[in-house]
């Protein structure tokens, strides 16, 4: 028997909640994933089930609703996972760029759903020494979940966290504590970047355009109609032939005219007439 009531109205009130608010949709197959995030929450507020949480969440929404969907967010990345992305990146999109945006010596590359932070690091160690200094080169990474996005802007990693890095990697980029349990992120490669919180399905506060957008893995929790309106918001946001890049399970179908399939889950932006 488990320790908190879950019934099927809770669950679909949870659901609704969660997709209304962030456009994630929680199927039947998710009860369990949400039993066990939220149960952490009805423990540390001394509630009894499910359905007084929810009680609580209504009541305390300003207080609570940053934990209830930090709670109920997956948070899984690694540095330079799907390595492919990074490769293109350094190979094709890289040297187009210092043809197109000559004039302006500008570029500009979103992390959308940065988690932890491996991915906008990674772009960062990426993209270092591939442009002249004089160009201005930023990255912003944005998450919905406050407390990865705190974990990102720290830069602190374990010993796990790095363990896929190359040994030049971890010398030119991170400091080791005195301990030696942790990695931390050096300032050089931290400045090169830009954290804020962003709930991808409410208003942008930045204009763009971005050469380059990640979305990885980020979409797949989304149903069709919200995929259809992110694709099309980063569409207007991107510069002109800009590229996006989703998750190894996500594709875009058909319909998106607007972007042309490179490959490997890689689009970019089409200009018409």
């Amino acid at each position: 028997m488990k320790e908190f009531l879950l019934t099927d109205h809770d669950f679909k009130q949870i659901a609704a909640i969660v997709y209304d608010a962030c456009g994630i949709v929680l199927g039947d197959h998710k009860r369990e994933m949400v039993y066990s995030r939220l149960a952490r929450r009805i423990r540390t507020l001394q509630l009894e089930n499910f359905k007084q949480y929810l009680a609580y969440l209504e009541a305390h929404k300003e207080q609570e609703f940053s934990d209830f969907i930090n709670a109920i967010t997956t948070n899984l990345t690694s540095f330079f996972r799907e390595s492919h992305h990074f490769d293109y990146l350094q190979s094709h999109i890289i040297p187009k760029l210092l043809v197109t945006n000559k004039s302006t010596r500008r570029v500009r590359i979103w992390s959308a759903g940065c988690s932890t932070g491996e991915e906008p690091y990674s772009l960062a160690m990426s993209l270092h020494g591939l442009f002249p200094t004089d160009w201005d080169v930023k990255i912003l990474a944005t998450d919905l979940d406050s407390n990865v996005l705190a974990k990102a802007q720290s830069g602190t990693y374990t010993a796990a966290n790095v363990n896929g890095l190359e040994q030049h990697q971890l010398q030119r980029w991170f400091l080791k504590t005195k301990d030696g349990g942790l990695f931390k992120v050096k300032p050089e490669l931290q400045q090169k970047i830009h954290f804020k919180r962003l709930n991808l399905l409410q208003d942008w506060p930045m204009k763009g355009p971005f050469d380059v957008i990640f979305c990885r893995n980020v979409v797949i929790y989304f149903d069709k109609e919200t995929k259809a309106q992110l694709f099309n918001r980063y569409c207007h946001i991107l510069a002109e032939q800009g590229y996006l890049l989703l998750g190894h399970s996500e594709t875009m179908g058909k319909e998106h005219s607007e972007f042309k399939n490179l490959g490997k889950t890689m689009y970019q932006k089409v200009i018409y007439g």
